[in-house]
């Protein structure tokens, strides 16, 4: 069974950073591409961030030149390292494999921004 663990969240200032991660187990992690996705409140879930199976990464435009996305192999983790957040970035961030996630989600880890 696939699992997904989300961590590094937590109350930062605007302009400050954080670094999260998802460990994955149970699946071949490596030969996926992997995305972070974030829900704010009321909102629907949206991709932040790719990275494919050969480390080739796309943003979202709202993150482009703010966020990095990376990924360990060895250790079966994705990163997401996010510098200068605004308010906006506030929500709750998953990982997941792209186009075709798995079925079951992490319970994602809260990231929120005050101004």
């Amino acid at each position: 069974q696939v699992q997904l663990v989300e961590s590094g969240g937590g109350l930062v200032q605007s302009g400050g950073s954080l670094r999260l991660s998802c460990a994955v187990s149970g699946t071949s992690f490596s030969i996926y591409t992997m995305g972070w996705y974030r829900q704010a409140p009321g909102k629907q879930r949206e991709m932040v961030a790719i990275i494919t199976s050969g480390y080739r990464t796309n943003y979202a435009d709202s993150v482009k030149g703010r966020f990095t996305i990376s990924r360990d192999n060895a250790k079966n983790t994705v990163y997401l390292q996010m510098n200068n957040l605004k308010p906006e970035d506030t929500a709750v961030y998953y990982c997941n494999r792209y186009v075709t996630p798995f079925d079951l989600w992490g319970q994602g880890t809260q990231v929120t921004v005050s101004s």
